[in-house]
């Protein structure tokens, strides 16, 4: 471990008195690849996790004035044509797509395609 340093007194938050504060640099060991690799293959206790994953059939945009003024029998168009595979969102991130199907009296999806895992946007793309 490094030598401690004293820093500056500092106003203690309670009384405004000052203090002075011992400060020390942490040395973090390594952890070794294998147990990175042993921990990572524990994906055994997750299965049994449900998670909830939402179908998206389209969207639309129209003016705050019109929202208002739906009622029973309106009709929103989207922006998805007749035979369009819906998308499946996984924590709000889109992770598949699919095809509308009915099962018996209810709606499904047939799994059309695992989408990529898409690389996080670098700080010069946000």
């Amino acid at each position: 471990m490094a030598e401690p340093s004293v820093e500056p007194e500092a106003a203690d938050a309670a009384g405004g008195q000052t203090a002075t504060v011992e400060v020390q640099e942490a040395e973090i060991p390594d952890v070794p690849a294998d147990h990175v690799e042993a921990v990572g293959g524990q994906i055994g206790i997750l299965l049994d996790t449900r998670m909830e994953i939402a179908v998206s059939l389209g969207a639309t945009e129209i003016l705050v004035r019109d929202l208002l003024s739906l009622g029973c029998g309106s009709v929103l168009k989207l922006d998805r044509k007749v035979g369009q595979p819906v998308d499946l969102y996984l924590r709000g991130v889109r992770f598949a797509t699919g095809d509308l199907v009915v099962v018996g009296e209810q709606l499904g999806v047939r799994v059309k395609e695992i989408l990529d895992a898409a690389p996080a946007p670098s700080p010069d793309e946000a």
